[in-house]
């Protein structure tokens, strides 16, 4: 579920220096930008993860494209190639989102279907997730894969419900291979 503990040790750190709700808000509006931006771009993520290029070349870089957000951002991209570790930047992004939502109590489930959800379906979905966790605050975050054929595929947590037609295909499968 999370990053490597050097990412959840970074995330923690930022979580604690932002305080305040606001500003922990904030930043987490700013690690979203992070994990999309560094999930959008393979280049930007091989130059991190490269030993070719400079600790000072990475920093001014992300610095620039990163200029925008919060000064807790910053002091992040400075501390990561500081000590070097500057490929651990989505990895601290994603732990930070993981954090910030348990501390505010947020659950967050993730449904996969072969085509985009309709609102009227997300809606329902969302009200399920909703009466399982007993929560109100419930983010759904939708993966389409075409690959699962139909139905779909709910995780929460540790916690996975697989309706999908190629997992039946698959159980279906094994009935048939038992049997002869």
């Amino acid at each position: 579920m999370y990053g490597s503990r050097a990412a959840i040790r970074y995330a923690k750190a930022v979580l604690q220096e932002a305080g305040d709700a606001d500003k922990a808000k904030a930043v987490f509006s700013d690690m979203e930008t992070v994990k999309a931006t560094l999930a959008g771009s393979k280049e930007l993520r091989n130059v991190l993860k490269s030993p070719i290029y400079k600790n000072e070349d990475k920093k001014s870089a992300l610095l620039q494209i990163f200029g925008n957000q919060t000064q807790d951002i910053k002091d992040l991209v400075n501390i990561l190639a500081e000590n070097q570790r500057t490929n651990l930047l989505g990895a601290v992004a994603d732990s930070y989102i993981e954090l910030y939502n348990e501390v505010q109590g947020i659950k967050v489930a993730t449904v996969t279907t072969a085509v985009p959800l309709s609102s009227a379906l997300e809606k329902q979905v969302l009200a399920k997730v909703e009466a399982l966790t007993g929560s109100k605050t419930v983010t759904l975050v939708q993966e389409v894969d075409e690959s699962i054929l139909g139905g779909f595929i709910l995780r929460l947590g540790d916690l996975q419900y697989n309706a999908s037609i190629s997992n039946q295909f698959g159980n279906l499968k094994k009935e048939f291979s038992k049997s002869l």
